[in-house]
């Protein structure tokens, strides 16, 4: 019975060792690392997919992947692995292929109808608007935001208050008015103003949050908001037209509706992971 035993243990180690040599046959061997039959006959279909200009040879992929091994291995060598700057980069690329093997086919699913993409266009219409503008960084000191400041009250007290007050547009301004177009081109900054602040037609993702939806109230061609902060500088926004939804083109909105569906997805599969973990903020660090 101990032979029997023995006999089969010895029958399924070369078995396995059969099994083994035939999933994975070396092709070649690069120092300690082999580099299989099979992982080149998938690289070489790859490349014979994907080639543009010139077909490649297997000789050619051959070579291209013992120079990678060989790359890879000098790399590690010489503690590439482990320098910060790698390690963030190879973290970045791990955190892309969680969502891409996560998210991936939910991504797919999103299906937006025609109803749909209306519905979202009513809420979120493209528009063209005008500004008069005043540029301000982020990071801008209190005096620099002060300046600003008061260079934007400055032109909507002198000139844009007198405009709503006689409701005065560019086709009905008095010879010694100034309409807004005329404003924008004496006081504004940035390339808009010399066409008078005009931005054209856009969309809602092509905007500042915060500007688009100032835009967007106003709802009737003509109006003219109040100042409002963007991340920017400072903004008098003029709403010139909203455009219909028969006008539109409707491919992208549906391209629009479908990135803010995948955002969703996105958000709530990150909103899960973060209640599984553990995780602490000082918020207070983040004040100026």
């Amino acid at each position: 019975m101990k032979n029997m035993v023995s006999l089969f243990i010895g029958f399924f180690a070369l078995t396995l060792c059969a099994m083994t040599s035939f999933a994975t046959t070396e092709l070649a061997r690069v120092n300690n690392t082999v580099i299989s039959i099979e992982d080149f006959n998938k690289k070489f279909k790859e490349n014979l997919r994907f080639f543009q200009f010139k077909a490649p040879t297997k000789q050619g992929v051959l070579d291209d992947l013992i120079k990678r091994e060989l790359g890879i291995q000098e790399a590690r060598h010489q503690g590439l692995d482990k320098d910060p700057e790698v390690v963030d980069r190879m973290n970045t690329v791990l955190y892309h292929a969680l969502l891409d093997k996560k998210l991936s086919k939910e991504f797919e699913t999103i299906k937006i109808t025609d109803d749909e993409a209306k519905d979202f266009y009513t809420k979120n219409p493209e528009i063209r608007s005008s500004h008069i503008f005043v540029a301000l960084r982020p990071d801008a000191t209190p005096d620099e935001t002060k300046k600003a400041q008061e260079k934007i009250q400055k032109i909507y007290n002198d000139y844009i208050k007198e405009l709503l007050r006689e409701d005065l547009s560019d086709s009905k301004k008095t010879s010694s008015k100034m309409g807004f177009a005329e404003i924008a081109q004496r006081f504004s900054e940035g390339v808009a103003a010399p066409m008078g602040g005009d931005i054209d037609y856009q969309t809602r993702d092509r905007l500042d949050p915060l500007y688009y939806e100032t835009a967007v109230k106003l709802k009737i061609p003509g109006k003219i908001s109040g100042i409002i902060r963007s991340q920017f500088g400072f903004h008098i926004i003029k709403l010139t037209a909203v455009k219909s939804w028969e006008d539109v083109d409707k491919a992208q909105v549906k391209r629009l509706l479908f990135d803010e569906r995948r955002t969703q997805v996105f958000e709530h599969y990150m909103d899960t992971l973060r209640k599984q973990a553990k995780v602490t903020v000082q918020a207070d660090l983040l004040k100026p």
